[in-house]
């Protein structure tokens, strides 16, 4: 304890020797921020897939995401500037939509379809993991906030910020704060930066339909709820009533605790290159797990509402009404630890090109490694446009406790069909076209338009994940 306080004593004593600093006679410098700058981002993003972590590591991934953000940077004075973010992000899902997939609930309420155009005929509540439902979780909105504040010293030597974050949805609520230093020497040319954060959110678990009535009623939750009267079938599409997914039980504990801290050097080693350096530790603690991830047992039978006639094509995309019923949920450590660490490199080829290149490499406590590297090439072709061609590629060696669809046993401890944690490659290509009126002739109200910033990006993995990603940046800056 005494060592921490010397450390935090040393800590405080040395902004508050850069705060004297900054209190000496200076007779003329340059404002951090000139004046108010607002920052717009609107994006566009839809994904497809073959491998819905909800339904158990096999269905559809379809997603559409509309997010918008904005931001402004506001100037306190010469030295400091608060800086206020603001998200939305609409999605609609496919996926999270078969938390409940049975779009005829059956006796529980809601009617039944007597055919469809598809040549289904409904008896009682059908799903299946290759169309969205009807249910609630099918769309969510994210809400998000940040503000950092940022104190530069006298000389902009150096520099230190605090923020604080929250984000919310219908099932997560995310609390964050944090702060860094960094430092400049050389005549600026070398940067060390420390950055620390902690993030602390709860869940409101939600379970898929079966597993939250079992956790209601217990064993006699075939007699009530939403399986009062709901024919459940076996493999052979008989009726049953043996489906007992006895293994689940809902969390105790909902809380997720992140803590990182990132490490930053930077330096300008010729006067064409500049590169950097980064390192990171993070920890997690609490559920890591997502409660309404399938999971579905090798070594029990299976289970399924819906019509007997698709059970024979489940696993494909001809299965257009039954659904399995699971075994569990998805069963993770409650720590993670993780270290990514990286490079780049920018390097200025000639007054119309510039090299830009990345890399990372990722390690976590879960067995999973990967390598990112991307490069990206700004051709500037006049004063004002610029365009970027961008490519990126990703590796990734799977979590020890990931498994296909149905091929998991219930005597492991820990499990998880998500395909996020697989073995797969990525690529993804991309352009931007950047416009920047560095006189910002264009004017809304007392704001010039300073730069436009247009990218589209197509993601292909070799799983069956495919994504288009369409973004538009405005930047405003008061004059």
């Amino acid at each position: 304890m005494k060592n921490k306080l010397i450390i935090a004593f040393a800590f405080l004593s040395s902004i508050a020797f850069s705060q004297q600093k900054d209190s000496t006679n200076v007779s003329y410098k340059k404002r951090v921020l000139e004046g108010v700058e607002v920052d717009f981002l609107l994006s566009y993003y839809k994904q497809d897939g073959l491998h819905s972590s909800v339904s158990g590591g096999m269905g559809s991934e379809n997603l559409t995401d509309l997010a918008s953000n904005i931001t402004v940077s506001i100037p306190l004075n010469d030295d400091n500037v608060l800086t206020v973010d603001a998200g939305l992000s609409a999605y609609t899902s496919a996926s999270s939509s078969n938390i409940n997939p049975f779009n005829s609930s059956g006796a529980s309420g809601g009617g039944n379809d007597d055919d469809d155009d598809d040549g289904r005929i409904s008896t009682g509540p059908w799903g299946t993991p290759w169309q969205a439902s009807s249910g609630a979780s099918a769309q969510d909105v994210l809400g998000s906030f940040v503000v950092n504040y940022s104190h530069n010293s006298d000389d902009r030597n150096f520099i230190w910020n605090a923020d604080l974050a929250f984000s919310n949805e219908y099932d997560y609520t995310s609390i964050g704060f944090g702060g860094g230093v960094s430092k400049l020497f050389n005549n600026k040319n070398t940067e060390i930066s420390v950055k620390a954060n902690v993030y602390l959110d709860q869940w409101r678990p939600i379970y898929s339909t079966e597993l939250h009535e079992f956790a209601a009623y217990g064993l006699n939750f075939q007699n009530n709820g939403f399986f009062s009267g709901v024919t459940i079938l076996d493999q052979s599409g008989n009726a049953s009533t043996s489906y007992l997914p006895n293994k689940f039980k809902v969390w105790d504990s909902t809380n997720r605790n992140s803590y990182s801290a990132s490490f930053g050097f930077s330096q300008v080693a010729t006067k064409r290159m500049q590169f950097s350096l980064f390192f990171d530790i993070l920890q997690q603690e609490g559920m890591l797990s997502t409660p309404y991830h399938r999971i579905y047992f090798a070594d029990k039978p299976n289970y399924y509402i819906g019509q007997a006639q698709y059970i024979s094509v489940y696993e494909t995309a001809q299965n257009n009404g039954v659904y399995h019923l699971a075994d569990d949920i998805e069963r993770l450590p409650s720590t993670r630890f993780k270290i990514p660490f990286g490079s780049r490199v920018n390097y200025y080829v000639n007054e119309r090109l510039t090299l830009r290149i990345y890399y990372r490499y990722y390690w976590d406590d879960w067995g999973i490694t990967s390598h990112t590297a991307s490069i990206e090439l700004p051709i500037k072709l006049s004063d004002k446009f610029t365009v970027s061609p961008t490519y990126r590629y990703y590796t990734q060696q799977s979590s020890k406790y990931f498994a296909p669809y149905e091929t998991h046993l219930s005597t492991e401890k820990y499990y998880t069909s998500d395909y996020d944690l697989s073995t797969f490659n990525a690529h993804q290509y991309g352009l931007g076209v950047t416009y920047t009126d560095i006189f910002a002739n264009a004017k809304i109200w007392k704001f010039g338009l300073k730069n436009i910033d247009f990218r589209f990006n197509h993601y292909d993995r070799n799983d069956g994940l495919n994504a288009n990603i369409v973004t538009l940046g405005l930047k405003f800056v008061q004059q």
